[in-house]
């Protein structure tokens, strides 16, 4: 067989329309504005573009409002990060606010909101104390926590209400910037959900498995009760990865298997990077039928106070 010969093709021929009856995804209506100098907040995100995810922010900050006027459900589910990089304070102002409902933790979350309401800092440098096997092994964090878990249990609480009162009972120096001690105080549910193994506290001479268990399953039927009322309201997941998308598909799934009405949802993932599970499992599948979900991808110590204050402004 003969080698091809390919000639440059002829565009004399081709066919076009005048641009007048072309439809365009971006208009003009949908630019961004300048910002005047002393403008507020409020206009800052009105002169948000409305593209992509500029539109998503104003959609969130809108549902979130309507959602808290309405008095529907609002729960923030977060791993540890958010306190890790200084939100704490926020999230107990939402909670103050009542514009929260309930926060679902890892068990990571537990050891930065005890650390920070104990000594005012917490995040050691894992790499640092990693080769010596003394990471994880600092004796209050280990024994305070251990202790207040295996004391909840004999009292049949769920594992961030036995934390959130045994930092207030113990009146840590920091317990105004616990979110665990908040909870407690306002009655405002702080579950937290663990993952055997996965937390330094595990590793520690007065770790109970039972204790553990039983206290972290009493918090996954206090947050499926909670998500049983999510209908209309709002969940947002800060920066979990893996568990609390797991834990709140779970919940989710079992309010609907009991007959409560979880519908029209507006669900919320905030992370600097998007990962599988909180797009599949917060974002996609439980708005399929009914609902938005929505992902922002950025820093949580930029992107979470941007949201926050845009909610408290339009409030």
């Amino acid at each position: 067989m003969g080698r091809k010969i390919f000639k440059p093709l002829d565009f004399a021929k081709v066919k076009t329309y005048p641009l007048k009856g072309r439809s365009s995804k971006v208009q003009k209506r949908l630019l961004g504005r300048p910002l005047r100098k002393g403008a507020r907040l409020s206009s800052f995100i009105a002169g948000l573009p409305d593209i992509l995810a500029a539109n998503n922010l104003k959609e969130i900050i809108a549902r979130t409002v309507r959602a808290h006027k309405a008095n529907k459900t609002i729960i923030i589910g977060m791993g540890a990060h958010p306190i890790k990089v200084g939100l704490s304070p926020l999230i107990i102002d939402f909670m103050k606010r009542g514009i929260v409902s309930a926060v679902a933790l890892n068990g990571a979350g537990i050891i930065h909101d005890f650390e920070l309401a104990l000594a005012g800092e917490n995040s050691e440098d894992v790499a640092a104390s990693l080769k010596d096997g003394s990471f994880g092994m600092a004796e209050e964090t280990g024994r305070f926590l251990n202790e207040a878990i295996s004391h909840g249990h004999s009292r049949n609480l769920g594992l961030g209400r036995a934390v959130g009162e045994a930092i207030l009972r113990e009146r840590l120096p920091n317990s105004r910037l616990s979110i665990l001690a908040t909870g407690a105080r306002l009655g405002i549910p702080v579950t937290v959900h663990v993952g055997i193994g996965t937390d330094i506290i595990h590793m520690h001479p007065k770790v109970e498995g039972a204790a553990l268990g039983a206290t972290s399953l009493q918090d996954f039927r206090t947050l499926a009760s909670v998500v049983a009322t999510l209908g209309d309201g709002v969940f947002f997941n800060l920066g979990s990865a893996v568990i609390v998308p797991e834990v709140f598909l779970k919940a989710l799934s079992l309010a609907r298997n009991l007959k409560h009405p979880v519908g029209n949802l507006t669900t919320v993932n905030v992370d600097f990077i998007a990962h599988y599970r909180p797009l599949t499992n917060i974002v996609s599948r439980p708005t399929m039928e009914s609902g938005k979900g929505y992902h922002m991808t950025g820093h949580l110590e930029i992107m979470v106070p941007l949201l926050f204050a845009a909610i408290l402004d339009r409030l």
